[in-house]
């Protein structure tokens, strides 16, 4: 049975919440691997519509274990309130897990993303200032506290007490903020290992024994590909990779046990935050694109900047990613639209190039080259059969298609679960 890897192919908010949500039906286990509580999925299905920052969204299957990986950097609070609004709604959490090799978020890392980001004045990354980059540089200065350190308070007190101190000296001394009281933390953090205690186990052995008994298995990645810290438009890009590799990492998987890559991208391109966006319309069919969409941040409610499809990109993405299928969401949001524009290649200094540069200051200064196809202008939310959609629509996904080399299977006409339309089989 296969195991399957779920990425966002462009800048995040390409629709994974639904998609994860609606495989997660025949899923076993479904596992978040990067991000922390800075990615937000959307899910609309029988029980409402939830926003969800950390638990995977295949929370809601009666059947499937949801399992936050080893590679996720995990606030106890927002976890917590995560947790107790899904359960006052009726959703079981009985079968969720927390990897005990997850790093915390801290209230240093929070105060210090917020600092950081100010200091950088007019050149701001344009961070949720949830404290994520700051948690994912302590991980990689061996700086960080782990969930299982949560479970050995002794422990948990030495490692956060030698990690404070130098802290303190960086907001008091660089900053001119207050020192942070390291009896409240304790205590605090205390509470939250007391609480989520039966959650936190060796979740890549959970993993090893699903794969070995042939369960159906998800990696959930948050954000996308154009944010990762190496391939994505750095710096104005996340602190994990949200990349397929980065799934075998964050879960504790090998490479060759996963047998699918699925690529999700937006029928058009969205960007929340700072940096370059070649196909960013910021006119009146931008505007109208965002609000036909509601394109906000799940997690901020910051506007997403919003344009035409970026195949430049999106080509990209698959070769980094190595996406065996791909899935089209939100192409109901088109339907009104008398034409519609694919970015091919890119204008840079007067020659056209077809290539993603590595530079985001080279980037800013491309100039998208359009394509230009009809638009269908009738509604498609209610089609479920890929043979009545509108031949308009059919050409339109058939040149993405042959644009970012990789086959579509499922083409999402809304946000509800049954708004789907599958050309292939996943699973």
């Amino acid at each position: 049975m296969p195991v399957i890897a779920i990425i966002g192919a462009h800048w995040g908010d390409e629709g994974k919440g639904k998609i994860v949500d609606l495989l997660a039906e025949q899923a076993d286990m479904v596992m978040r691997f990067s991000g922390g509580d800075n990615a937000g999925h959307t899910v609309v299905n029988q029980q409402g519509e939830f926003a969800l920052h950390l638990v995977p969204s295949g929370i809601f299957s009666p059947k499937a274990t949801s399992v936050i990986g080893n590679g996720v950097v995990v606030n106890p609070r927002v976890l917590l309130d995560e947790l107790g609004a899904l359960k006052q709604r009726g959703v079981d959490v009985s079968r969720f897990f927390i990897s005990d090799r997850a790093h915390l978020v801290m209230p240093y890392h929070i105060l210090l993303d917020g600092l950081e980001e100010d200091a950088r004045g007019g050149k701001a990354i344009g961070t949720t200032r949830k404290g994520i980059g700051p948690a994912f540089a302590d991980k990689a200065s061996r700086l960080g506290l782990r969930t299982s350190d949560l479970l050995d308070k002794d422990v948990f007190r030495e490692r956060l007490h030698a990690v404070l101190t130098g802290k303190n000296t960086l907001l008091t001394k660089v900053y001119n903020a207050d020192p942070l009281s390291e009896d409240e933390i304790f205590s605090e953090y205390c509470r939250y290992g007391e609480i989520l205690a039966p959650h936190i186990c060796d979740t890549s052995a959970l993993l090893e024994k699903a794969v070995d008994d042939g369960k159906k298995i998800m990696l959930e990645g948050a954000q996308g590909a154009l944010l990762d810290p190496d391939f994505g438009t750095y710096p104005y890009a996340t602190s994990s990779s949200p990349l397929a590799g980065g799934g075998c990492l964050g879960v504790g998987l090998g490479p060759t046990r996963i047998d699918d890559v699925l690529g999700i991208f937006k029928a058009y391109c969205t960007r929340v935050g700072g940096g370059p966006m070649p196909t960013e319309l910021q006119d009146e069919i931008g505007g109208c694109i965002r609000e036909l969409a509601h394109e906000y941040g799940t997690t901020t409610g910051r506007p997403r900047r919003c344009g035409w499809f970026d195949a430049v990109a999106s080509r990209f993405s698959t070769r980094v990613n190595s996406y065996t299928q791909a899935i089209v969401t939100r192409l109901d949001v088109l339907d009104t639209m008398p034409a519609l524009k694919i970015c091919t290649a890119y204008e840079l200094n007067g020659e056209k190039i077809d290539y993603f540069p590595a530079s985001a200051v080279t980037l800013e200064k491309c100039q998208p080259i359009y394509e230009e196809l009809p638009g269908w202008q009738t509604p498609i939310s209610d089609i479920r059969d890929f043979a009545q959609l509108p031949l308009q629509a059919r050409q339109y996904l058939s040149r993405l298609e042959e644009l970012i080399a990789c086959p579509i299977s499922v083409i999402s006409v809304g946000m509800r679960r049954e708004q789907t339309i599958f050309k292939s089989p996943v699973w």
